[in-house]
């Protein structure tokens, strides 16, 4: 997948491990270090947000076909949560 801002790559013989490279985010006010798959973002951002947790980009429905939000981690770092 090419974007033009962000790059994904994949293994064809296990398409499930993916390697994203970005150069902005498109909708969200930086870049995330990484990103993680979950298989219920909707329950992700609700123990996320029961816990505390700072929000950076708030739970969006993206036109390419992602539901994530993004979340800063103890250490500082932005990480971008999502489900397909």
């Amino acid at each position: 997948m090419d974007h033009g801002w962000i790059v994904t790559l994949a293994d064809p013989d296990r398409p499930e491990v993916q390697l994203s490279l970005m150069t902005h985010d498109e909708t969200a006010p930086v870049v995330p270090v990484a990103s993680i798959e979950v298989d219920d973002v909707d329950k992700a951002y609700a123990a996320a947000k029961a816990s505390g947790a700072e929000i950076v980009h708030e739970l969006t429905d993206e036109q390419w076909g992602v539901r994530r939000f993004f979340v800063r981690d103890p250490s500082g770092h932005v990480v971008n949560v999502l489900s397909h």
